[in-house]
C-alpha cells in the first residue's frame, strides 16, 4: 500500500570515537517521511555554513539502511549488520573511499502517537586510515506525536 510522503520534524544525533576523543553533533529539519510495504524513506535538504545544498536519501529496510547525498557532498554509505560495505565519499576537496563495518541496527518506525527511532553502530575507515568508531541516532517526529 503506498502512501502519500506526510512532513515529519528529525533529529540527527552523530558521534566519532577517534583515539579517545569524541566528536559530537545534532542537527533537525524538515523532512518528508514515505513508507510503502516494509520500506521507509526519509527525504530532506541540509544547508552548509557556506550556503550550499545537500540533498539526502536514507532508506530504511529490515537489516539494510542507506544513506544517499547528493550535492556539493555525494556519497551512497550502505549499512548492513555484521557486513563491511565500501563507498566513495566525494566533496568540493576531493574524494575519500570508505570502508564501513556495521556492528548494530536497530529501528521502530513512527507512529501517531510515538517517536521513530533509528540507530546505527558502525566503524569506518577512510582511506585505508585507522578506522574511527561512530554512532547515529536518528528521531523522526510525527505531527500530533506525544
Amino acid at each position: 500500500m503506498t502512501q502519500q510522503g506526510r512532513q515529519v520534524m528529525i533529529e540527527l544525533s552523530t558521534s566519532i570515537e577517534d583515539n579517545g576523543n569524541v566528536e559530537k553533533s545534532q542537527m533537525k529539519h524538515t523532512a518528508e517521511f514515505f513508507q510503502k510495504g516494509k520500506l521507509d524513506v526519509l527525504r530532506y535538504e541540509e544547508q552548509g555554513e557556506d550556503g550550499s545544498l545537500t540533498n539526502n536519501l536514507i532508506t530504511i529496510q529490515p537489516e539494510k539502511v542507506s544513506i544517499k547525498r547528493t550535492g556539493d557532498v555525494r556519497m551512497n554509505q550502505q549499512f548492513q549488520q555484521g557486513q563491511i560495505t565500501e563507498n566513495m565519499l566525494k566533496h568540493p576537496y576531493g574524494s575519500m573511499h570508505m570502508e564501513t563495518t556495521t556492528q548494530s541496527i536497530s529501528y521502530k518506525a513512527p507512529t501517531d502517537h510515538s517517536e521513530g527511532r533509528l540507530k546505527i553502530d558502525y566503524t569506518v575507515k577512510l582511506n585505508g586510515q585507522d578506522e574511527r568508531s561512530h554512532e547515529i541516532k536518528l528521531t523522526i517526529i510525527e505531527e500530533g506525536a506525544k
